[in-house]
């Protein structure tokens, strides 16, 4: 992965995670994750799935991502089909 790819990695994660943070109550389906930040499918479910396995956020039984209740800030998880997604 070129350095450029992997810089916009980073700032998405940390907008989205920053957006989490700073609206307590946030809850977004993938669908409105997605218009919200302005993703590909790919790209957003690999990252919601990122945070969901860092235990930033969870997801509902409804299908909705929300910030667990001890959740801190985590660094970018490479992982290989979210790489690869963006």
């Amino acid at each position: 992965m070129i350095p450029e790819q992997e810089r916009r990695i980073d700032d998405v994660f940390r907008r989205v995670q920053g957006e989490f943070l700073e609206m307590p109550g946030l809850r977004l389906t993938g669908a409105q994750a997605r218009r919200l930040w302005g993703l590909e499918a790919t790209v957003c479910e690999a990252l919601l799935g990122a945070l969901v396995d860092a235990k930033f956020l969870f997801k509902t039984r409804d299908g909705a991502f929300m910030k667990s209740e001890q959740a801190a800030p985590v660094r970018a998880v490479r992982r290989p089909h979210y790489a690869e997604a963006v």
